[in-house]
């Protein structure tokens, strides 16, 4: 009896079965969303991000604070990752330049990782 139930509110559309891969997407996307949400609490209030694509079906999450600190966050897919941005409110941009670029603020740490050693920054391992 069950059985037929599930199927006729399946036919219905109503709720499907659970799909264990669905199911962790959106605990990722609800976990990202509550990191996001907490980035842009810590670093002025708001933050906009961009998704990029990164290899294997992982996608990026760039955030922008306010204040100018940035951070990456990855998901699994891209899907989890619009997902998180939406659950947080995140404001998405298409490209990681010109206006979202000009936002960011680095310090003597990062300037110092990218000129690498000829600045005497830190030498990679």
């Amino acid at each position: 009896m069950a059985d037929t139930q599930q199927a006729d509110e399946q036919a219905a559309g109503g709720p499907a079965p659970a799909n264990p891969a669905q199911k962790r997407a959106d605990k990722q996307a609800a976990r990202l969303a509550k990191q996001i949400r907490a980035f842009a609490s810590s670093h002025g209030g708001s933050a906009e991000g961009q998704l990029a694509h990164i290899g294997r079906g992982r996608t990026r999450i760039a955030l922008v604070g306010a204040n100018g600190e940035w951070g990456n966050l990855v998901a699994d897919s891209y899907g989890a990752a619009e997902k998180a941005a939406e659950q947080a409110g995140l404001t998405l941009q298409d490209d990681f330049d010109g206006e979202l670029a000009g936002k960011v603020r680095t310090g003597p740490y990062e300037w110092s990782r990218m000129a690498g050693l000829q600045l005497g920054g830190p030498a990679n391992p």
